[in-house]
């Protein structure tokens, strides 16, 4: 079945698909009032909210009031860290989940671990991929938190929303409604142990959890709490905030000449900008006309057969097919009733997201006086497959039949026959614009990337950015709707809600650095509220130009204690979108080992295969625009949009961060990035190295008061990470399965401690027994191990109550497998 969708847009179609109900209309979302949980109107009386009942920690926000407080975003948190399993390829080349080599820590019967920790944490966001985006031979996913199973499921019907409420979109999504990946946004805090298994090897995952240094505050998750007030709240849109008292709205004209800057608003007083507007009508909505149609492919050793009519009359026959160009070179050999007749000459790589036609002319002596044929495609080459959706044949000067590939009733008319099938699907893809409405898509990018947002608190500019990245699309006008930000692409109308505190006041300006006069309209809402506790400023860190061969694009490279919390990522490349296999990965701290390392970068945006359903949008992550060079991308390049937001998966960091993505499998495919990060900071050190025992190190092993056994052995590796820029070191270690102690120097103010091991992780899976201070603590249990890069730097995570006070902490392990340490070092945390 093939639809026609004139100027219509596909990511429109993707998120009304998605969503499956009405979105609130904008004058209901606003009421000012917060919405009554579920299981409050029930029993007819006010449930006491989960925020107030939960303990107030160093923790910040737990479970749902990740979602429930987004007011309390700007927290800096204290003894948290945020870490992924994911299937990345251990070697740092590409081998990420294609071959399921490094999807299993280990397995557990015959069942695959993808996840597991010891201590009191929250699991955040989980994500798959494989099959073009279909889960189901991945089998049962079981998540078992503190020793219960809280799901035991199918994967495919959990992210196809079958299990209920809390696991209903857009807190779940299929490959439909995420583009290719399917993933988990549920909160599930755990006060003990936790352990996520797959029934069969799931090739492509991340799980992204938190790390908390003790369980205080902290309810393991039950899914009977439906929590349907944050699905209602997330499907509605607009701010999800907490309402605050006393708001109030400052409004602005905006008509600025190049170079010119326009103030929006200016408040004094300590407070909070809790939402920032804006209009740009130059900035229009230009959506190119798109064609939804089914396909089937299929690969070595197939064929596709079927019957059609032609004219007797004819001196020849044209056979035209309408393909999916992104996979280059497919050739197949073309027979006419059983004889050789033409070959499809070697397809041209096109853009995805575009459809191609391409032309094959089958001579008379094979044609002529016939009113049918029957047309065999034999395949030949491709890079992957030989794709099909519609055949049109015109002969004697017109057209006498149309074949419809995937429309049921069309293939049987015509008799049609697939050998060695290897897909089949529907694809929604554009077709070339014409220069005027190219014009208006130029325009648009213009001014989206020359005007720039400038925000000042407290004196200091924390935020510098391009508006159209700011608020989610850097490459066009199209549709977000995003949990902090969104845009009216219909109405040129941008709106964020990041809650932004002060001290004495704040400044909002806008800054024309294009090279064309923008008009519009803005408006800034603030309130009165104190900036009391551990607060971090917001800020975001904008740059653009061309990729740097060998090493990866920064997207926040920041010192002092703070947070990222999400990305929005404007990125342009080769045709083929090999940009897209570049991995993320995130240090904190000065550790040398990622505690993210992903698998791809439409992974990271929780999609797959290059984004193979187009454009979407959910509250979490997106990809909201894909130009081609026929809808606004500069010629010979493919320009694609995305966002990703980490909310309850924000990564605190204490003293430094980097967060870094590759371009290509290993920095290796040109492109020109841009990216706006937003985070939270304080711009001073949360985290002091205080002590550093080197392991094998007599001097050294004496001075802390070192007691262990297993001789120092030498061993010469790397780090996880970085494929080009190795980190290495050669250092002596001790293996052992005898008792260890040791003695740190740490800060007596301290807040807790975090006890960083570097050792060998070629012997996976190593645990011990802790005590500090004479304290019993939770056991060290690192599932992780390389046999490549055998080095890791791994955190014990100590709480305050077994360090605050002392000048020092005496620690104990009691191995319970070989356990591997060349240094122990004690970071005292503030």
């Amino acid at each position: 079945m093939r639809r026609r969708l004139q100027r219509f847009s596909i990511l429109a179609l993707t998120a009304a698909l998605a969503a499956g109900t009405t979105a609130v209309p904008a004058h209901a979302q606003q009421t000012g009032t917060t919405a009554v949980p579920a299981h409050a109107q029930q029993t007819g009386t006010t449930a006491v909210p989960a925020f107030a009942r939960q303990a107030v920690t160093d923790k910040g926000p737990v479970g749902w009031d990740v979602y429930r407080r987004l007011d309390r975003l700007p927290e800096l948190t204290t003894g948290v860290q945020t870490k992924q399993f994911s299937s990345f390829d251990r070697t740092a080349d590409n081998n990420d989940g294609f071959e399921g080599t490094y999807s299993c820590l280990r397995t557990l019967g015959t069942s695959c671990v993808i996840a597991e920790h010891t201590g009191a944490g929250e699991v955040q966001s989980i994500w798959f991929t494989r099959d073009g985006g279909d889960v189901t031979r991945t089998g049962k996913i079981t998540i078992e938190l503190d020793g219960r199973k809280v799901v035991e499921r199918s994967l495919q019907d959990l992210v196809n929303g079958k299990l209920g409420a809390p696991f209903a979109y857009p807190l779940v999504g299929n490959a439909d409604q995420s583009s290719g990946g399917v993933y988990v946004a549920v909160p599930m805090p755990y006060r003990q142990s936790m352990r996520i298994t797959t029934e069969h090897n799931p090739l492509f995952h991340h799980v992204t959890y938190r790390t908390f240094a003790d369980a205080e505050g902290v309810r393991t998750f039950d899914p009977a709490d439906k929590a349907q007030d944050v699905i209602d709240r997330f499907k509605a849109g607009g701010d999800p905030k907490p309402a605050l008292p006393g708001a109030r709205t400052q409004d602005a004209a905006v008509r600025l000449a190049p170079g010119q800057s326009v103030r929006l608003a200016r408040t004094n007083g300590s407070g909070l900008l809790s939402a920032i507007r804006l209009r740009l009508p130059q900035a229009e909505q230009v959506l190119p006309d798109t064609e939804a149609d089914e396909g089937r492919a299929f690969g070595r050793g197939g064929s596709s057969e079927f019957t059609v009519k032609i004219d007797p009359a004819n001196d020849g026959v044209r056979l035209t097919r309408r393909i999916d160009p992104a996979l280059g070179r497919q050739v197949a050999k073309v027979l006419v009733d059983g004889q050789e007749a033409a070959q499809w000459a070697p397809s041209k790589l096109g853009a995805s997201g575009m459809w191609a036609e391409e032309v094959v002319d089958l001579p008379a002596a094979a044609t002529k006086g016939k009113s049918q044929i029957t047309v065999k495609n034999v395949f030949v080459s491709s890079d992957l497959d030989y794709n099909e959706f519609t055949y049109w044949v015109d002969s004697a000067g017109r057209r006498t039949d149309t074949v419809d590939v995937g429309d049921a009733a069309n293939e049987a008319a015509h008799q049609y026959k697939i050998v060695a099938q290897t897909w089949q699907g529907e694809r929604t893809f554009a077709f070339p614009m014409d220069e005027a409405r190219l014009a208006k898509v130029r325009q648009a990018q213009e001014v989206l990337q020359g005007l720039r947002l400038r925000i000042v608190f407290d004196g200091t500019r924390t935020v510098d950015s391009p508006v159209g990245e700011f608020f989610g699309t850097g490459h066009a006008m199209m549709p977000v709707k995003s949990m902090m930000y969104e845009v009216d692409a219909a109405t040129s109308a941008m709106a964020a809600w990041w809650p932004m505190p002060y001290r004495t006041g704040a400044t909002v300006e806008l800054f024309n650095d294009s090279d064309r006069t923008v008009e519009g309209q803005a408006s800034v809402t603030s309130t009165n509220r104190p900036m009391a506790g551990n607060i971090g400023y917001f800020r975001t860190q904008s740059r653009a130009g061309a990729t740097t061969p060998g090493k990866s694009w920064p997207f926040l490279r920041a010192t002092g204690q703070g947070k990222f919390v999400g990305v929005t990522h404007t990125m342009r490349g080769p045709t083929n979108r090999n940009y897209l296999e570049g991995d993320e990965r995130v240090y904190v701290d000065g550790s040398r080992t990622p505690q993210i390392h992903g698998t791809g970068t439409e992974d990271f945006y929780q999609a797959g295969w290059y984004f193979n359903r187009e454009t979407f949008n959910t509250p979490f992550h997106g990809n909201p625009a894909h130009l081609a060079p026929a809808t606004g991308c500069p010629a010979d390049n493919d320009c694609t949009g995305a966002y990703r937001l980490m909310i309850g998966d924000a990564v605190p960091f204490g003293s430094a961060i980097t967060f870094d993505i590759e371009h290509g499998w290993t920095n290796d495919v040109e492109g020109v990035y841009s990216s706006t990060a937003y985070w939270y900071g304080s711009g001073k050190n949360a985290t002091t190295r205080t002590d550093s025992l080197t392991v094998g190190d007599p001097a050294s092993e004496r001075a802390h008061g070192y007691t262990g056994q297993g001789e120092p052995v030498t061993l010469e590796s790397a780090f996880e990470g970085d494929f080009r820029n190795t980190d290495k070191l050669k250092a002596a270690h001790r293996v052992t399965e005898a008792p260890i102690g040791f003695t740190l120097k740490i800060d007596k103010n301290n807040r807790g401690v975090e006890l960083r091991r570097t050792g060998d992780q070629s012997t996976a899976g190593q645990h011990a027994e802790v005590t500090v201070n004479g304290r019993r603590l939770p056991d060290w249990v690192q599932p992780l191990g390389n046999q490549s890069r055998k080095w890791l730097e791994d955190v014990y995570q100590i709480p305050a109550a077994a360090t605050r006070g002392a000048g020092e902490i005496t620690v104990r392990l009691t191995p319970k497998t070989p356990w591997s340490a060349a240094s122990y070092t004690a970071w005292s945390l503030r």
